[in-house]
């Protein structure tokens, strides 16, 4: 029995810190699988996988490829699960094996002739937008968003806010200080909340050109040549 997992080195406990306690347990799997414990390994596997594909499905923008990069970032990890020594969580540890996975990835698709551009952002923004509800849905339109931010600021986003690590754990696994992820971070959010109104302000702009059509179509006078009864369809300016 693994758990409950004993505290992993450098990392202070604190009481009621739910977090930290799931992280250690976490490195405990990791650190039995590497004796070639198969329940540890099946544990460490399920414990992460929603983690990573969320990471490199938003990290890459491309949901298409999510499945074969986390795959490709256990099968790493597993060959190198030797090497783990947990100086660091095991979550950090496997994610930064993830962002070379990604980094791998885009370098290959970048060396490969491309047959076709991207779709505007705006266009596949559009296409995920529910119809008839406000906001955007979180899957499709957010990966869109998000592809149109600059690499180093998607990643410290995507860390700290949608795979929900700690500052300082996404400052080590991105090489900076974590004053530059904090600043990567602002400065994403308000680039995001920038495409968002703009976004929101088209959508607003389409629905008024929409309604005022047919709001005029309404107006269409009555037999006779009288104006349409208050509640037809008529203006409000018009029942005066």
């Amino acid at each position: 029995m693994i758990t409950p997992a004993p505290p992993v080195p450098g990392r202070p406990r604190h009481p009621g810190d739910t977090a930290v306690s799931v992280d250690e347990s976490i490195t405990a799997w990791a650190l039995a699988a590497r004796s070639g414990d198969p329940d540890a390994v099946e544990r460490f596997v399920r414990a992460l996988h929603r983690d990573v594909v969320r990471y490199v499905a938003y990290l890459s923008a491309d949901p298409q490829a999510a499945d074969d990069l986390a795959q490709d970032t256990f099968l790493r990890a597993l060959g190198s699960l030797h090497r783990f020594e947990g100086r660091c969580s095991a979550r950090t540890w496997l994610l930064a094996i993830a962002r070379r996975a990604v980094v791998d990835s885009l370098r290959y698709a970048a060396a490969r002739p491309r047959l076709s551009d991207v779709p505007d952002w705006r266009l596949a923004v559009e296409r995920a937008q529910p119809s008839g509800l406000p906001g955007f849905d979180d899957g499709v339109a957010l990966l869109d968003l998000l592809a149109a931010l600059p690499y180093e600021r998607r990643e410290a986003f995507v860390l700290t806010q949608l795979v929900g690590l700690p500052y300082a754990e996404a400052a080590e696994l991105s090489g900076c200080p974590v004053g530059t992820v904090r600043s990567r971070v602002a400065r994403a959010r308000a680039t995001l909340m920038a495409l968002l109104a703009e976004t929101e302000t088209v959508t607003g702009t389409e629905t008024g050109a929409a309604a005022g059509t047919g709001a005029a179509a309404g107006t269409v006078a009555a037999p006779g040549g009288a104006a349409p009864p208050v509640g037809s369809g008529a203006p409000a300016a018009l029942a005066a």
